[in-house]
């Protein structure tokens, strides 16, 4: 039996097939990563909300800026706590003022960002998260100089992660009335920091491993319409003078 000819072509469309099968090979393994990446978080974004950028008539107002209002009920609600107790327990008088100027620069940054939350629409929280009611217990059960010194520690540690976060969103917001809130918001932090440390209890190295070691995170109580969020609203007291809180447009 005559073998047969070899057919034309098969080298060429051999070729061809192993060609085609490369590249096919080569657009799975770029293909592969890329869907993995799809839906996972950005590190920097963790913590922020997912709903996207709406129209208002203050401007634009992004995720991070509902967060931004968020963050500031938050503070309130438990440095009003803290303050109060300060004011009382508070073995010197320097704790005893700072109490009073948490208090009081608290109260009056409520009614702020609770105006803005209304006119944004913007819902708040009614009671402090998991790590700030943690600090509350730790300042409630604490006696004499520990009370001072856990009180200052722990108060000016929160305020150091606020304020570099109110400098972010003054810096980058679109919105008017995130930037007035801003403006009050850092006016108050910078003056609780002052009255913190003018206790003399403040561990400044114990504090700067803290903040690098401690990011800040957003925490995530519960949340309620806007407009029915329960005011601070301790007795004022006349010889502080609350930094003022520009109202918006």
């Amino acid at each position: 039996m005559r073998p047969r000819p070899p057919i034309k072509g098969r080298g060429v469309f051999s070729g061809t097939g192993l060609v085609i099968a490369a590249l096919a090979a080569t657009a799975v393994a770029l293909l592969v990563p890329l869907r993995s990446s799809v839906g996972r978080q950005d590190p920097a974004s963790a913590g922020l909300s997912s709903a996207p950028t709406v129209t208002t008539p203050y401007g634009p107002l992004s995720a991070r800026d509902r967060d931004f209002v968020t963050e500031v009920r938050l503070a309130g609600l438990w440095e009003l706590s803290a303050g109060e107790p300060a004011q009382r327990k508070g073995t010197t008088a320097a704790v005893r003022t700072a109490g009073r100027h948490l208090v009081d620069g608290r109260t009056s940054l409520d009614a702020h960002v609770r105006t803005v939350a209304t006119r944004l629409g913007v819902p708040l929280p009614n009671e402090p998260g998991a790590q700030q009611k943690q600090w509350l217990g730790t300042l409630h059960a604490a006696r004499g100089q520990d009370f001072d010194r856990r009180f200052a520690s722990i108060l000016r540690l929160a305020h150091g992660r606020m304020f570099p976060l109110v400098a972010e969103v003054r810096a980058g917001t679109q919105n008017a009335l995130v930037r007035d809130l801003a403006d009050a918001a850092d006016a108050t932090v910078l003056d609780h920091i002052k009255v913190l440390e003018a206790t003399g209890y403040v561990d400044f190295a114990a504090l700067a491993r803290d903040l690098a070691a401690s990011p800040s995170a957003v925490p995530d109580p519960p949340k309620v319409e806007p407009g029915a969020a329960v005011p601070l609203a301790p007795s004022p007291d006349a010889a502080y003078t609350a930094p003022p809180a520009t109202d918006g447009p």
